[in-house]
């Protein structure tokens, strides 16, 4: 009888925070819409933007989360398709190519919405098709290379992934082995990539190779790599912690023959066209992890309320609504370091010190605001929920695109207080 009563109480308060919930995150929904109308780098275009981005998410994606989660892996050429027909892979993009022209804060404005997706892996991989593997390639990508590469990645005909990372060598981009040698007219490609994002969906692969010289930052390019050439391998899809309905590969090449036009701008430029990126690509991390997080709030706040200990809601202890109190003022934070940093890179600032901040800061957040969430929530924190899979997908923020400890050095070496390295 006790064990029966206990089990209906449970049933009880779980539905009733559902229920709850769904409330929440509606108000969530309005108040974050509202919000944008406060700040100077938003205009009644972006919310136009978000809004409708919004009704695909919940009418496109949100609904079929949970199959995707449990298969390890979205339809991506699916949800990419449904998406580039709306204009969402090109936001920034030349229109002559597909893109809407718009500037870099509209991409932030789509990297907030994207954090309405209830899982972190989708977002994830959106945002490698839209602000890491094609940034340089719009750039710098000769007329005939962005109409081969960048008008199916932009409509979402094409799936793009990034290979940077290696067995050897993952934030230190300098220490990559991958080698693209000429050969006549073309390249020839040896090497290996590693956890890659969409690698075994992925059509193409804006690939980081050394093709000659001594000079670590000087001896790479960046190629586009069709994923159905000969010497291709997708060797395994890797198994995570986490961000399970995003696939991540390890990737081999050998003799991967490709013609030299491949190259994106000049030879040798890699290093710093990806250095160049990093800003856009931290930023739109940081923009894009906001809304999770409210929502871990909302949801724990929500199941405090309902579930009592010792005679009172769990809510009621001042160590719990004050920790709430403290975690969303430590989001708004992140916000207000977000939104300063992208307006002064649209007026042409170099931000790259403030947008390691912001993914420092968000990183650390995405693990603080998630566990202290799951153990507000005791047993249930530890099943499946918004919160747990929050848990384990936001850990990856703080290694991916850079680690804590590279952010920390790229902040030294603004402030001119790290230690120059022996010649």
């Amino acid at each position: 009888m006790l064990a029966s009563r206990v089990s209906q109480s449970y049933r009880f308060t779980v539905q009733n925070v559902f229920k709850r919930f769904q409330s929440a995150q509606a108000s969530l929904a309005t108040s974050s819409i509202e919000s944008m109308r406060e700040e100077s780098i938003f205009t009644e275009e972006h919310i136009a933007l978000r809004q409708s981005l919004r009704k695909i998410i919940e009418n496109e994606i949100n609904p079929h989360v949970e199959q995707w989660e449990n298969e390890k892996m979205f339809p991506a050429h699916r949800v990419m398709k449904t998406l580039g027909s709306n204009g969402f892979l090109g936001v920034n993009k030349p229109v002559e190519y597909g893109g809407l022209g718009l500037d870099f804060s509209y991409s932030i404005a789509v990297a907030e919405e994207l954090g309405n997706i209830n899982c972190g892996g989708i977002p994830m991989a959106i945002g490698v098709q839209t602000d890491m593997a094609t940034p340089a390639l719009a750039r710098f990508g000769s007329d005939e290379l962005r109409t081969q590469f960048l008008v199916p990645t932009i409509a979402g005909d094409f799936v793009a992934c990034l290979g940077v990372s290696e067995p050897g060598a993952g934030s230190d981009v300098a220490n990559i082995t991958t080698t693209a040698v000429k050969d006549g007219d073309d390249f020839v490609i040896n090497g290996a990539k590693m956890w890659t994002t969409s690698g075994m969906q992925a059509d193409w692969m804006c690939l980081l190779a050394n093709t000659g010289g001594e000079n670590a930052h000087s001896n790479k390019s960046l190629i586009c790599l069709p994923l159905d050439t000969k010497g291709v391998h997708r060797a395994k899809k890797i198994e995570k912690i986490g961000m399970h309905s995003s696939d991540t590969a390890q990737i081999f090449l050998e003799d991967v023959r490709i013609p030299q036009r491949y190259l994106i701008g000049d030879e040798g430029q890699g290093f710093t066209y990806q250095m160049l990126q990093f800003q856009e690509e931290r930023l739109f991390a940081a923009a894009g992890i906001l809304a999770p997080l409210e929502k871990c709030i909302a949801y724990t706040i929500d199941y405090c309320r309902e579930r009592k200990i010792f005679g009172k809601p769990i809510l009621d202890n001042q160590v719990v609504h004050f920790r709430m109190a403290e975690l969303a003022t430590e989001i708004e934070l992140v916000r207000s370091m977000l939104y300063r940093s992208v307006a002064k890179y649209l007026d042409g600032n170099d931000v790259t010190k403030l947008a390691a901040m912001a993914k420092l800061k968000g990183g650390r957040l995405c693990r603080e605001v998630s566990d202290s969430c799951v153990q507000y929530l005791g047993g249930f924190g530890f099943t499946e929920n918004l919160v747990s899979r929050m848990f384990l997908d936001g850990r990856l923020l703080s290694i991916g695109g850079g680690a804590d400890e590279v952010m920390l050095s790229i902040i030294c070496k603004y402030m001119g207080s790290l230690p120059k390295q022996k010649k």
